[in-house]
């Protein structure tokens, strides 16, 4: 294997100093030497993409955050889906949505369809309630309690089927399960007839911001059947979450 490049090394310290503050921890993350790191450390430093605190710690600098601020503002979450979301339709023959949070809605950004002969009654743009849908009760499965209560309190959680939860206790105990096995199911409880699974996607804050879910028909699959499509959803959901920048706890 080909010893790192000046470069090479120059972006594995970088990319160390994003996620740890101290000078060993740096050189432990990256492998290099300590004189090496020492020296990169210095340069970085000297061009501001690295700024050293008067305790001796080191944190991004002004350039690297300015970088971070223009490369965020140019995302865009459904372009950054796509890819992901043609794989999961090559993988699942399903249709497969993105939908954003937006307040205490959320809106599909992004929809892809699969090789069936029907077409689900969604639409990019339109905004959806969140206790009801396997994106909603993803999003709200990651809320603390005191913005859950307030949640149920501004919305009432109205029916959509005969299937929905309406009371705040079935509410938080659907939520309770999707915390537990890490994805949500929608049981026919926002259209008649269709069922889906959902993951959440988070931003490069770690904020939920929205879910991808895989949906189909009740006359095709069980909720059970449904539930196997779940670790394809998950790792739909981690693959645009990493896309955003989001790095997962170790």
């Amino acid at each position: 294997m080909n010893s790192p490049s000046a470069i090479d090394k120059t972006l594995m310290v970088l990319d160390a100093v994003l996620e740890h503050s101290r000078f060993t921890d740096v050189v432990n993350a990256t492998g290099l030497a300590k004189s090496t790191v020492h020296r990169i450390m210095a340069s970085l430093v000297e061009h501001e993409f690295v700024a050293q605190a008067e305790d001796g710690t080191y944190h991004p600098g002004p350039k690297a955050l300015r970088l971070a601020g223009h490369a965020l503002t140019n995302v865009d979450l459904a372009t950054v889906a796509r890819p992901v979301l043609a794989d999961l339709v090559a993988q699942t023959r399903c249709t497969v949505h993105v939908g954003l949070l937006n307040g205490d809605e959320a809106i599909y950004v992004a929809r892809l369809d699969g090789p069936k002969p029907y077409r689900m009654p969604s639409r990019v743009g339109k905004a959806f309630w969140l206790h009801c849908t396997g994106i909603g009760k993803a999003l709200l499965a990651e809320k603390d309690d005191e913005a859950l209560d307030a949640h149920i309190t501004r919305t009432g959680l109205p029916a959509r089927t005969p299937l929905t939860h309406t009371t705040a206790a079935a509410l938080k105990a659907d939520l309770a399960q999707v915390r537990s096995r890490g994805y949500a199911l929608d049981d026919e409880e926002n259209e008649p007839g269709i069922r889906c699974v959902a993951a959440v996607i988070h931003d490069h804050t770690g904020a939920a911001i929205a879910a991808v879910s895989i949906s189909t028909l009740s006359l095709e699959q069980s909720i059970a059947q449904v539930a196997l499509m779940a670790p394809a959803a998950i790792e739909a959901a981690r693959k645009i979450s990493a896309a955003l920048g989001y790095r997962e706890p170790t």
